[in-house]
């Protein structure tokens, strides 16, 4: 049986996104999923994904024009889940330094800044990374109860990118991962935010376990909200 048959998702349309890729990632752990850039759909949802693949400057001109910047706001202070991938995650965050400078959506303080000569010894590594590569655990982050739970330290995941988040508070990282000698965050959570700058619905089965555990806590939320408060 789907861990959360009847949940809603609304995978957010930007157009610049692995939409359908995401979709098929919730399907397949019982999420209901649209792809959306209706104002209306993404409130309403008991969940939010944020994806996004290219720039940040045309991604935050694209969430203005469709009136999508303040709902994203309301809905990470309502407590639903509100999920960033790749470049979604990047726009949580304060800043992003990718051709100049741009303000994101300020969900988590901190700013994205470019892989600058990443190297492994004498040898330097090409930009963007693309590929398989580690995530290991933070001491603070809470991996455990996260949705990154049952993934093993260590476990590979699927990356395609330039810049990186650097939160201000180093406590909200649950995930880092290194790109040659450059330690970077790989995944943060903060209250009903989660964040991943690797590609889960790319990752194989075990990216596929991000989405089951989040189908969970969708879950969970949605019959706590529908028991009656006394």
């Amino acid at each position: 049986m789907p861990e959360a048959a009847g949940t809603q998702v609304a995978i957010v349309d930007f157009e610049m996104g692995n939409l359908f890729s995401v979709k098929r990632a919730c399907e397949q752990v019982g999420l209901q999923a649209s792809i959306t850039a209706s104002v209306g759909e993404v409130a309403a949802a008991d969940a939010v994904i944020l994806p996004g693949v290219g720039a940040f400057g045309d991604a935050m001109a694209a969430l203005k024009r469709l009136g999508l910047v303040e709902v994203l706001r309301e809905v990470a202070g309502s407590g639903k889940p509100l999920v960033g991938i790749c470049l979604g995650m990047q726009l949580l965050m304060s800043e992003s330094y990718e051709f100049g400078c741009h303000q994101g959506l300020g969900l988590i303080e901190g700013k994205v800044v470019r892989f600058e000569g990443p190297r492994t010894g004498s040898a330097s590594l090409k930009v963007p990374q693309v590929g398989w590569n580690r995530i290991w655990k933070t001491a603070t982050g809470g991996w455990d109860s996260s949705p990154l739970a049952g993934l093993r330290d260590g476990e590979f995941m699927y990356f395609v990118h330039s810049f990186y988040a650097k939160p201000v508070d180093e406590r909200v990282v649950v995930a880092t991962s290194r790109y040659g000698h450059i330690e970077f965050c790989a995944s943060l959570r903060r209250g009903n935010i989660f964040a991943c700058q690797f590609h889960p619905e790319r990752s194989g089965l075990e990216g596929l376990k991000i989405y089951r555990n989040l189908a969970r806590q969708i879950q969970r939320r949605t019959v706590r909200e529908a028991v009656p408060h006394v």
